[in-house]
């Protein structure tokens, strides 16, 4: 007996897609504005094959081609596409720029700065996110303190904070100054605020925290609160590098 091609709910299809996400995908679906092989569905449930069966986005059946974009983070803006509190999200970054509907891949919290990506592809993305399978990503951190062979051999070797094993992979010094030092970490996780709760473990603040690098790809001279598209050398080489050894 031949075995049935699995069927997802429309929505969940729509997103996957990359027309949009999921929630808006579900509204869409409610509103009106998709049909299945040309009938008009509106429950987001709704099941279909997605290798077989025609969806129609407000009369639109064609995919947006694959975008990847890096933007250079400033400090003090939200990883998120809206916020319930009413701060400025990364999305100012994009104001004005004709882009189809782009999520980030990862974040950085408010307070970090950096190499931040976005897309459009939710199956890339989830690549290039997965701990087991994701590209190291590589920070310039200003501490509190200057540093010493033994601390950067600490945070290597790691500590557990609240029941989670938190290390680096790698801890190296760049420069310091009279009272604090520039320290850059690699990390082959993203567990959250990881680099902040490593250095608390230590009695150490941060200053700054700054992405530089996700893998081979280097934030170099993009200014703050630019953005440039990735090439599709870039986007594969991301998704197919994992954790660098």
């Amino acid at each position: 007996m031949k075995s049935k091609s699995p069927r997802y709910g429309v929505a969940r299809v729509i997103s996957k897609l990359g027309l949009g996400s999921r929630t808006q995908a579900a509204k869409w679906v409610r509103e009106g504005q998709v049909r299945v092989n040309g009938r008009l569905v509106q429950d987001p449930e709704f099941p279909v094959n997605p290798n077989a069966d025609r969806i129609a986005v407000a009369g639109r059946e064609d995919a947006p081609a694959r975008l990847v974009v890096m933007l250079n983070k400033p400090r003090g803006l939200v990883t998120t596409t809206s916020d319930e509190q009413g701060r400025a999200t990364v999305f100012q970054c994009f104001e004005g720029a004709a882009l189809p509907w782009l999520a980030p891949v990862g974040r950085l919290d408010k307070a970090s700065e950096g190499l931040l990506l976005f897309s459009n592809d939710p199956m890339w993305a989830a690549r290039v996110t997965h701990p087991s399978s994701g590209p190291d990503k590589t920070y310039h951190v200003q501490i509190d303190r200057l540093s010493d062979a033994a601390l950067l051999k600490a945070l290597e070797y790691g500590v557990n904070v609240d029941g989670e094993r938190l290390a680096a992979k790698s801890a190296h010094s760049l420069r310091s100054g009279d009272k604090n030092a520039w320290l850059e970490i690699t990390l082959d996780e993203g567990r959250n605020r990881q680099i902040r709760r490593l250095l608390s473990a230590f009695d150490i603040a941060v200053l700054r925290l700054v992405r530089v690098r996700v893998g081979g790809l280097q934030l170099g001279d993009l200014a703050k609160g630019q953005w440039r598209a990735l090439t599709e050398q870039e986007i594969e080489l991301l998704a197919a590098q994992g954790h660098q050894t």
